[in-house]
């Protein structure tokens, strides 16, 4: 059977594992909300109304094209270019592209800023491998302009960070409903996981230090995991309506 992603791609090793996914999207939380085009997700409702409800969408999605048989994942690519399709119709505009490519960036980034975080370097070729799929995913969407490997990625996700970003009213009421949603005490643990896996030019327009008080605790957790205790914390810093899906995030044994 031909499947989108090799099974033994990096990339399953990555979107395999709960711990990354987690701060991959604590950094995409960040971003998100400085995003030129944020005002797409709230024109639906259901980013300001549910952030963690859409993280887990989004999450759902992305396990089932890097996990999935070859047409399948691309029925679910197709699937989410025609709910885009469909917003677009309901706004009367259309998304820009750069928006789209935005989404495909930060994935890609924050994919490999947080495998690296929590496990070990990535090689070139397996940092071009991560780059490979999610292009694969935006040529299938039909974006425009894609970087063609990771070296003219890495020039382009530059460009769009200085260009695609700014801090807005819905920056501001994005923070207040990831806090009112997470809790005072969750919503500290997502801030700091943000800091150590954001670009410096998001850290500086979110006014974030650059010290996490986690920085000291992550091989503390990785020596967790080996003992099993990775999941004792995680029910500490995870909301009880989010448990199944965290729990069904871990596709490849730590």
């Amino acid at each position: 059977m031909e499947y989108f992603v090799d099974k033994d791609s990096i990339v399953r090793k990555i979107w395999g594992n709960s711990d990354t996914i987690l701060f991959i999207f604590a950094g995409a939380a960040a971003e998100f909300a400085l995003n030129k085009a944020v005002d797409w997700l709230y024109f639906t409702g259901k980013l300001p109304s549910d952030p963690l409800g859409r993280l887990f969408s989004t999450v759902s999605y992305a396990r089932t094209i890097v996990f999935a048989e070859h047409d399948a994942a691309l029925r679910s690519i197709d699937k989410i270019a025609a709910i885009h399709k469909g917003v677009e119709q309901g706004r009367g505009f259309k998304i820009p592209d750069w928006a789209y490519r935005d989404v495909l960036f930060m994935l890609i980034d924050y994919s490999i800023r947080s495998y690296e975080l929590l496990e070990r370097k990535l090689s070139e070729d397996e940092k071009q491998e991560v780059f490979n799929v999610f292009y694969r995913v935006g040529s299938r969407m039909g974006l425009q302009s894609l970087p063609k490997d990771f070296r003219e990625w890495e020039i382009s996700r530059q460009e769009h960070l200085q260009k695609d970003m700014v801090h807005s009213v819905h920056t501001t009421d994005l923070f207040r409903q990831y806090r009112k949603h997470l809790g005072d005490f969750r919503y500290r643990i997502m801030l700091e996981s943000q800091l150590l896996v954001v670009p410096d030019k998001v850290r500086y327009m979110l006014s974030m230090r650059r010290f996490s008080i986690l920085a000291p605790l992550i091989a503390g957790y990785k020596i967790s995991k080996s003992m099993n205790l990775d999941n004792l914390i995680k029910s500490v810093l995870i909301p009880n309506k989010y448990k199944k899906e965290i729990d069904a995030l871990n596709i490849i044994p730590t």
